[in-house]
């Protein structure tokens, strides 16, 4: 009997237990899902005979070691700074491990014992990272196929707020890691436009008026997304004089962050002590006093645009203008905005989200230019059962079926760029309503 470990029971694993009660019984898997929140992991796994809950401080060594020694696969959704503690046990005794975030340079250094342990580890398998580089190595590798000479790709991932559920100033709710949400763009970005690499830094990323059209969408905004000329070489477009990933929102959302971080609300590097500074205040740490008589109308000046802007009502409706006391001790001013979103802007029980995800490829074929668009619409249920769950945790689970079932038989550490993972991975995703369409121009 294969066994499976799942750490972490939150938000994206909805669909993949899910997904695993349902593989452990034709496959007959044993699966634990570990979280810190027991009755969470609990009500997740429900009435199964194959699955059950339990729970550890990850930290705690001993317990760690215990449980992954006795996995043949370990799944992670654990914070991304903690797959380190996972992947060292999975080393020692020889478990395959899958997870969604990025893979790190403490991971990448990892490489070298991977690869001597004989086991697979697969980052990047989420939803973006994860089947952005699926479906984009799908078409390019088709286009090539043909021998067409590709002159830009541009894909775009976002996770949003369903039509009809977008029903605040931002167009936005919380629909994963709020933190996340809050420290996105950290680090800048870079692309290359014309031939031309382009260097995004953080305070700029989100004052970028791009736009596309997205079928059956509308007008989306969008900004770069980390590095994307990291991934020239693994979807092979060395030589390609355009490249970029980027993350979609609504226009608005991105007008409002962008003042969000030219308050500096979001630093994470200074404690600030918050138990006698209020919401106002707080807002106002970078804005000088001037001459102005509201708050409204200095933090409007500082930022240079009107007291009755869409941005200034953003950050009213936030609560960022109000007297009252913040009252959470000694915080980081990302700790202070990750309470303040989760507070305003999460997603009530009724509210349903949506993934949205688009590529578009310029490429050239017997003296002719063409453009193929491929895109990606997933609607979710309920605050539960959301689109970006089922698209970050069924990659996940699907892949560790095909690797227990010796479908895919890779070892060393990866991201799901080959045929024998995409071609499979992305067939069974559309049984379950995860489908591209494809547009040629």
């Amino acid at each position: 009997m294969k066994k499976i470990i799942l750490f972490g029971a939150g938000k994206s694993a909805t669909y993949l237990i899910d997904y695993l009660k349902e593989q452990a019984e034709i496959y007959n898997f044993e699966v634990a899902v570990i979280d810190t929140d027991y009755r969470a992991a609990l009500f997740k796994v429900g009435n199964s005979s194959h699955v059950k809950a339990d729970t550890f401080d990850i930290h705690d060594a001993a317990s760690r070691e215990k449980w992954i020694q006795g996995a043949d696969l370990v799944i992670s959704l654990l914070p991304p700074a903690l797959h380190i503690l996972v992947a060292k046990d999975c080393i020692r005794f020889n478990n395959h491990l899958l997870y969604a975030s990025y893979i790190s340079p403490e991971m990448k250094a990892l490489e070298e014992d991977i690869r001597k342990a004989g086991v697979l580890f697969m980052g990047e398998m989420g939803l973006d990272p994860g089947i952005d580089h699926m479906s984009a190595m799908k078409m390019l590798d088709g286009i090539r196929h043909n021998d067409g000479k590709i002159v830009s790709f541009k894909g775009y991932c976002g996770a949003l707020m369903a039509p009809g559920s977008d029903d605040n100033p931002w167009k936005y709710k919380i629909s994963w890691n709020p933190m996340n949400v809050v420290l996105a763009g950290k680090d800048g970005a870079s692309y290359r436009e014309g031939g031309k690499d382009i260097e995004v830094p953080y305070e700029k990323l989100y004052d970028h008026d791009a736009t596309i059209d997205f079928p059956e969408i509308g007008k989306m905004a969008f900004y770069p997304n980390r590095d994307s000329l990291h991934y020239t070489s693994l979807y092979k477009l060395d030589g390609v004089p355009s490249i970029l990933r980027a993350t979609l929102r609504h226009p608005e959302y991105c007008e409002g962050w962008q003042a969000v971080i030219a308050l500096g609300l979001t630093d994470n590097e200074k404690v600030i002590n918050t138990d006698h500074l209020t919401y106002k205040d707080w807002t106002m740490q970078k804005v000088p006093h001037g001459q102005h008589h509201t708050v409204e109308e200095k933090v409007a000046a500082y930022l240079k645009t009107e007291k009755n802007s869409r941005t200034i009502k953003q950050l009213k409706y936030l609560g960022l203008f109000n007297d009252e006391v913040i009252h959470l001790g000694g915080k980081t001013n990302a700790q202070i905005m990750l309470y303040v979103l989760t507070e305003k802007i999460s997603m009530k029980p009724y509210d349903k989200d949506m993934v949205l995800m688009q590529h578009d490829v310029i490429y050239e074929l017997q003296s002719k230019t063409k453009k193929r668009t491929g895109y990606l619409i997933v609607m979710g249920e309920d605050m539960l059962h959301t689109a970006i769950a089922k698209t970050v945790g069924l990659p996940l689970g699907i892949l560790a079926k095909l690797i227990l079932t010796k479908k895919v038989n890779l070892t060393g550490l990866h991201i799901p760029v080959m045929t024998e993972v995409y071609i499979p991975v992305l067939k069974e995703l559309e049984e379950y309503g995860i489908r591209f369409k494809e547009a040629e121009s």
